[in-house]
């Protein structure tokens, strides 16, 4: 068994754990065998003193 990590960017209107969820679900899109994930950046757009993005950078690490 090999540890695979892949590098996937996560958006949200809502919250950073959304973010993050939504990397996480686009990577399960292309790996079945996802062991972890590590954050590595969390980032917002702000508009009128408000975020209304949320970014999060994450790394998938999964098994081949």
């Amino acid at each position: 068994m090999q540890i695979r990590v892949a590098e996937f960017v996560g958006e949200s209107h809502k919250d950073w754990q959304d973010a993050v969820n939504t990397a996480v679900a686009d990577a399960s899109k292309m790996f079945t065998n996802i062991s972890g994930v590590e954050v590595s950046n969390w980032t917002a757009s702000v508009k009128g003193n408000k975020i209304v993005d949320y970014k999060a950078n994450i790394k998938i690490a999964y098994t081949e």
